[in-house]
């Protein structure tokens, strides 16, 4: 297997390998998954039981149509159905909101699922990627996220609550204000796919607003929190027009006979689910704590079923992935081929105690020696391995109809659009979004904020400063330097000063209407100065203003409420945050 891992995951872009294939692979025997972010204790032995007993029934007839099986789950969930599309997974309700909703732009902050960046440019939309800062804990800041939207002029925008792979969260109420101060969008998605493993607000779902709203919609996912990714099943929750329009494009058996099985058990089984919510959130207090006491490994909160991690310096994510693999039997992600990440991160699904000492063992081992001393897993200064650095970047902007960055930088050379830096050429990679000014830079700075339609001065026609391409530098940590290696061929952004603090995310007033920007002006409204963005982009290329991978060190001190469990030993624990079935 040893020879075959980096092939595994080479052959799988922005994803891990399948289950399935590492267990072909190892001969019958698959490893311990800290990659997959999956509920282990749900379903409970006793459903396993029972739907081996019904096997062949299931596997041999037809499932009910979809519309009776979405139907039950409304039962379930208290919601209309009129409001509701299940899909065969979320990824098929992703394809078919780029397909239908999606017309030329869509915003997303990086790093996140790979579908949300990778689903609209396969359909050759424009995807603007907001990064997110290390800085900040990778923190979202709703104010300037709608700025970036603003400043792009971008019609369909993306949050997914919590951030994958971070876990980033983000309170309901901030929400809301974001859906209204975007009204005049398109579209609005609020991913909610790992919401029920939150234990920082007792309601965090906003499917209630959505249902009132007329371009919002509420992403789920049932697969993550009922432990059956296999099974394949989701739903969105919208207004009904939305919903209907989504809907109709189903195939009319698109849900499985497994699925319809396991719907129509849940209502008998909601006690335990809600323990086993309960017991996943004890599980990543406990998991933080003990990655914590490895020395200089980061964990950053989170309020997903899973925890970010830096390496320590002198760790290479791909070296420490594959050790771990084929000298330990364990799956960890490792986040490179993430679009704003770099392959000095982990994200480590939250598993029982028993297998997490056998994870902090082992990443002694390969990290330290068993002692704990030593030097980490040394860096691929060769720049072979899968991922390092920008290579998420690179694989991203390749991705130009075949003509390369050069292709890029012929497309969107003299595109008039103030604000953005033009493409470079070959081999200079992105360049970074233009900033309002030009301040001094001071070491250990964080990464720029995106550029706003304010910094857009002059005479029509008088060209703008953008910020030029340079080699790249990892900036400095807090309190320590973070030196990192990338391929020679790889260049490296300039650290900046650090940007502003993101939204305090417990115990803080509604945020004033000022805190967004107005919506964007029409194009007659639009003085000659600050001319509307050039019309769509063409198929395949990337945002203005490049992406950026290497990040400052930081947190946001996200502080997580207890976890209160649902009441009844009968009780159905409402993954809307609606009134719970008795």
């Amino acid at each position: 297997m040893a020879d075959n891992v980096t092939s595994l995951f080479r052959s799988t872009t922005a994803h891990s390998p399948s289950m399935a294939a590492l267990t072909r692979e190892s001969d019958g025997a698959g490893p311990v998954d800290f990659c997959i972010p999956c509920n282990p204790y749900f379903p409970t032995p006793a459903m396993f039981e029972d739907m081996a007993g019904r096997l062949r029934d299931i596997i041999t007839y037809y499932p009910s149509s979809a519309d009776t099986i979405t139907a039950e789950l409304c039962g379930l969930l208290r919601l209309p159905p009129q409001c509701v599309a299940m899909g065969n997974g979320s990824t098929e309700l992703i394809t078919w909101i780029d397909h239908l909703l999606v017309r030329e732009s869509l915003a997303v902050p990086v790093p996140t699922f790979g579908r949300w960046t990778d689903q609209p440019m396969e359909t050759g939309k424009r995807v603007d990627m907001f990064p997110l800062q290390e800085a900040g804990g990778f923190a979202l800041d709703l104010a300037q996220y709608a700025e970036f939207i603003r400043a792009r002029g971008t019609r369909v925008a993306v949050i997914c609550n919590p951030n994958n792979p971070d876990g980033g969260f983000l309170h309901k109420h901030a929400i809301v204000q974001f859906m209204d101060a975007m009204a005049d969008l398109d579209l609005v998605v609020i991913d909610e796919s790992f919401l029920e493993f939150a234990d920082a607000e007792n309601e965090p779902s906003v499917v209630q607003e959505a249902m009132l709203r007329p371009n919002v919609i509420v992403l789920r996912s049932l697969g993550k929190n009922f432990g059956l990714h296999g099974i394949r099943f989701g739903y969105l929750v919208a207004n009904p027009a939305l919903a209907g329009r989504v809907r109709s494009m189903l195939p009319k058996w698109n849900l499985n006979s497994f699925a319809e099985h396991v719907v129509f058990m849940l209502k008998e089984h909601g006690a335990e689910y809600a323990q086993s919510l309960h017991q996943v959130r004890r599980d990543r207090m406990d998991m933080s704590g003990q990655l914590s006491s490895l020395p200089g490994l980061t964990v950053y909160p989170s309020q997903g079923n899973f925890l970010f991690v830096r390496l320590p310096v002198g760790a290479e994510g791909t070296v420490v992935r594959d050790r771990m693999l084929t000298e330990h039997r364990i799956l960890v992600r490792e986040c490179g081929n993430k679009i704003g990440s770099s392959s000095r991160f982990l994200r480590l699904v939250v598993r029982p105690q028993v297998d997490v000492r056998r994870l902090v063992s082992g990443l002694e081992q390969v990290l330290y020696g068993t002692s704990r001393r030593g030097g980490a897993a040394p860096e691929q200064a060769t720049g072979t391995g899968y991922s390092s650095g920008t290579a998420a970047v690179d694989r991203l902007v390749s991705r130009t109809n075949g003509a390369g960055v050069r292709g890029l930088a012929a497309q969107t050379a003299g595109a008039g659009v103030p604000g953005f830096a033009a493409a470079p050429s070959a081999g200079t990679g992105m360049p970074l979004p233009a900033a309002a000014s030009a301040p001094a830079v001071g070491a250990g700075g964080g990464m720029p904020v995106p550029a706003a339609a304010s910094v857009v001065t002059g005479a029509p026609g008088t060209p703008q400063p953008v910020a030029q391409p340079v080699p790249q530098q990892v900036p400095a940590p807090v309190p320590q330097p973070v030196p990192q290696q990338v391929p020679a061929s790889v260049p490296q952004p300039v650290p900046v000063p650090a940007p502003v603090q993101p939204l305090a995310p417990v115990a803080q007033a509604p945020m004033p209407a000022a805190a967004f920007p107005a919506p964007a002006p029409t194009a007659a409204q639009v003085p000659p100065q600050m001319p509307p963005p050039a019309g769509p982009t063409p198929p395949g290329v990337p945002a203005r203003g490049g992406l950026t991978a290497a990040q400052v060190r930081g947190t946001d001190g996200l502080s997580m409420a207890p976890a209160t469990g649902w009441q009844g030993p009968r009780s159905w624990p409402n993954p809307a945050g609606m009134d719970q079935v008795g």
